[in-house]
């Protein structure tokens, strides 16, 4: 009895005091109409998840998940963020829109200026300056600028004779006054403050101021100096005077020996021109020399330009303007007249 009714029940047959009584096929299209009914309700449920979904994802601004629920990939490099850097709240109860949905990636703000310009210049190392400056004219130079430094110490007082060219201890010590005088260190030496401080309280000197014929008044010439070509040399007014058929072509500053070794006085020639001329005696240079007697001559001495009457020479005539005498070297020949008056 049980074998048959289980053997009923496989070939699709009711059990014995089963209730369903309509035949086969009406069972058959009921389940049939039954099962339609409910593939339509999951089909229309799906539809409404889905579109849930889509209006999160399209509120929140991010891609939407994967069909089998993994993360979305990555955004490509350079990718610029959504404008909308806060996603908007879901409207969807749905527990399982919520939970499915990935989160929206914080957006950042619009990058900085700081954040996208380039790599900040490193400024250079702030180099301290020197408050006295960069050494330009030191003891010991020579030339234009030199008499253009003397020449504007004179203007205010600091040197006290014409400019001469060279850079002696008179120089340095007309330097260091002035340096003393502006509160700057006394150095003696001419440096770029010091020369910055010196040309704003001068004025740009004239020829006469930087060349000026001699320091003294020039001496009424010796009657002996009026024809011929004549260097004609005043002890008393310590100049020498080159002239020509009695015209002064040029005049300059000059020094003579001390009284143990005097310079002679009288008429005398130029026997001999050296140019390069050094002392056998005392092995000092004599630049410029021409000889007129004996081992006595008329020529440029530095120590003249550097130390100014405070020296004296061995007997010759020192010049301490060394373009005045190069000039006056080249137009001096031999066997013209030499006259040392007092």
């Amino acid at each position: 009895m049980i074998r048959s009714t289980m053997a009923d029940a496989s070939r699709g047959g009711a059990p014995p005091g089963s209730r369903d009584t309509e035949p086969p096929t009406a069972r058959t299209g009921r389940s049939v109409r039954a099962g339609r009914r409910r593939h339509g309700w999951a089909g229309a449920t799906a539809k409404a998840t889905l579109a849930v979904l889509a209006v999160a994802v399209a509120t929140a601004g991010c891609e939407a998940p994967a069909a089998d629920g993994s993360a979305p990939p990555p955004a490509p490099p350079g990718s610029t963020p959504s404008d909308d850097a806060k996603p908007v709240a879901r409207r969807s109860a749905s527990p399982d829109a919520s939970a499915t949905s990935p989160k929206a990636a914080p957006s950042s703000a619009s990058p900085t200026a700081t954040a996208t310009a380039g790599p900040t210049a490193t400024p250079e190392p702030s180099t301290k300056p020197d408050p006295q400056g960069t050494p330009l004219i030191a003891s010991g130079t020579q030339g234009d600028r030199v008499r253009e430094l003397q020449a504007r110490l004179r203007q205010i007082g600091h040197f006290d004779r014409s400019p001469t060219g060279y850079y002696g201890t008179v120089t340095a010590t007309a330097v260091r006054s002035f340096q003393t005088k502006r509160g700057l260190a006394a150095t003696g030496e001419t440096d770029t403050v010091t020369w910055q401080r010196l040309l704003d309280m001068t004025r740009p000197p004239t020829a006469a101021e930087l060349r000026p014929p001699t320091t003294l008044p020039i001496a009424k010439p010796d009657k002996r100096c009026m024809t011929g070509r004549v260097l004609c040399i005043s002890k008393n007014s310590r100049t020498l005077s080159w002239m020509v058929d009695g015209r002064v072509v040029s005049s300059m500053d000059v020094r003579f020996g001390s009284q143990y070794t005097p310079t002679r006085e009288g008429t005398f020639s130029v026997f001999w021109k050296s140019r390069h001329h050094v002392s056998t005696i005392y092995h000092t240079a004599m630049p410029y020399a021409m000889f007129f007697s004996g081992g006595q001559a008329v020529h440029y001495s530095a120590d003249f330009a550097a130390r100014g009457y405070a020296g004296a020479s061995h007997g010759c005539v020192n010049v301490r303007d060394e373009q005045k005498i190069a000039a006056l070297f080249a137009q001096v020949r031999e066997g013209d007249k030499v006259v040392v008056h007092g």
